[in-house]
């Protein structure tokens, strides 16, 4: 049986594949589980239509195990750890697909320290889900936890480091999915004195994520060079990501921003240690720019949860993923789109140049990925005429490239990745990839 957690919390179709039983159950088990009576948890979600109707599931469990629940209202994920904190709260919970479609919808759970549950502790939870749960005791309190969107905000903002930034002359667009930074990036951008140009901002949960945001970044280039801006910055649905557009139309992805800024700490010697930690899909170019500056790179699985832990136990600064979930460690534990911004404003305020000159210092080589619909992909990946398969392409590679082949942890897919030098030797590789997947049952490629 498929395991209901995956790399990031418990997702699927809201009201199919997770309801309101199951999210009161979660509720339960999870109390039961890592909180006493008495104990305080604080919930946010995003904008989806389905999140009120999970979040008073959710509520409920935990108020039955008598718990204390505090609502923190539609709010970027990455705000719920600093509310944590803030709040001295037990435990977090988030509401949220992240940049999947608005049908879908997931819970993901953050203990004390704001850091995601481990997958001992997930594989605990749902072993508790039918199990006889909370006995009789009082039932907790749900209430409104108060001024969520702005005590964050103000915590973004009160990152900076050097004197007070100004971005007056500067124009910014900024595209938040329809999702929970439509409120917050704007006013944090802001506060900074910038002219900021909002796109698909209104909280609208029929379309997060939809041809918008982080995953479709063709509305935000095309209001770039509409509007003659200096910058654009799109969000996922739930904000723990972000990517670039330069005023030139080009992507500034997370590998190109991760290497801006560890390169700029390492240069005011503020790296320490001089490592960043990275997943097997960040580029070949990024690790090759890090080590000419002496900057080591550490690889880990695909999943910021992966990226947090080693980072802790390597006590690195940097981490995060070439989909732009970035983790600064002096600021957070989870990656944030927003503290990303803001943080790399700062350093091209600071160097006095575009964050596009800044992002060249990063090679890219080549990659070509393609999504694959599996349903059970996992399965799919143990056969051993695709092992053969994936064992003679990086034959084929010589040595020259690298090769990913992976079940995604949030979406019934096999994703595929090639990089080499020659972008004609990655498209062949791919596509005999591809091609011995699909004659084992894969379809319905999607491919960049």
């Amino acid at each position: 049986m498929a395991s209901l957690f995956g790399t990031d919390g418990v997702r699927g179709r809201a009201n199919d594949d997770l309801t309101p039983e199951l999210a009161l159950s979660l509720a339960r088990a999870t109390a039961k589980l890592l909180l006493s009576a008495g104990g305080r948890v604080i919930i946010g979600r995003d904008t989806r239509v389905s999140g009120r109707m999970l979040e008073g599931a959710l509520a409920s469990g935990f108020a039955a195990c008598g718990v204390d629940v505090f609502l923190a209202g539609v709010i970027p994920t990455p705000a719920i750890p600093f509310l944590i904190k803030d709040e001295r709260a037990d435990l977090g919970a988030v509401i949220s697909a992240s940049h999947n479609p608005p049908q879908d919808n997931g819970i993901k759970f953050f203990n004390s320290r704001g850091m995601k549950l481990t997958v001992e502790e997930e594989q605990a939870i749902e072993g508790a889900l039918d199990s006889p749960l909370c006995g009789f005791v009082a039932v907790g309190r749900i209430a409104p936890l108060e001024a969520t969107a702005s005590r964050y905000a103000a915590f973004l903002t009160g990152t900076i480091e050097i004197e007070e930034i100004d971005l007056s002359g500067h124009t910014i667009v900024v595209d938040c999915a329809y999702g929970a930074t439509g409120t917050i990036a704007p006013r944090v951008l802001r506060h900074f004195n910038a002219e900021v140009i909002e796109l698909h901002t209104s909280p609208d949960g029929d379309k997060i994520n939809q041809e918008c945001g982080s995953t479709h970044l063709a509305p935000l280039r095309a209001a770039v060079r509409e509007h003659r801006a200096d910058l654009g910055i799109a969000f996922d649905g739930d904000g723990d990501r972000v990517l670039l557009v330069s005023s030139d139309g080009e992507t500034i992805d997370g590998d190109q921003m991760m290497g801006i800024m560890a390169l700029h700490m390492k240069r005011k010697g503020t790296l320490c240690p001089p490592l960043l930690v990275a997943t097997v899909m960040s580029n070949l170019g990024l690790e090759q720019a890090l080590a000419q500056q002496g900057v080591k790179m550490i690889r880990t699985p695909v999943g910021d949860r992966n990226v947090a832990q080693t980072m802790l136990t390597q006590k690195a600064k940097i981490g995060g993923e070439q989909s732009g979930h970035i983790i600064l460690s002096d600021h957070s534990v989870t990656g944030d789109g927003i503290l990303t911004v803001v943080k790399l404003l700062e350093i091209a305020h600071e160097r006095g140049v575009s964050l596009h000159t800044l992002a060249a210092q990063i090679p890219h080589y080549p990659q070509v990925r393609c999504d694959i619909e599996a349903e059970d992909a996992k399965e799919l990946l143990r056969r051993p005429s695709i092992k053969r398969a994936v064992e003679e392409e990086r034959q084929n590679l010589g040595g020259k490239g690298r090769i990913v082949v992976r079940a995604s942890g949030t979406q019934p897919l096999i994703r595929v990745m090639v990089e080499a030098e020659d972008e004609s030797l990655c498209q062949r590789v791919c596509a005999a990839l591809v091609a011995a997947i699909e004659a084992q049952g894969g379809a319905d490629r999607s491919c960049l």
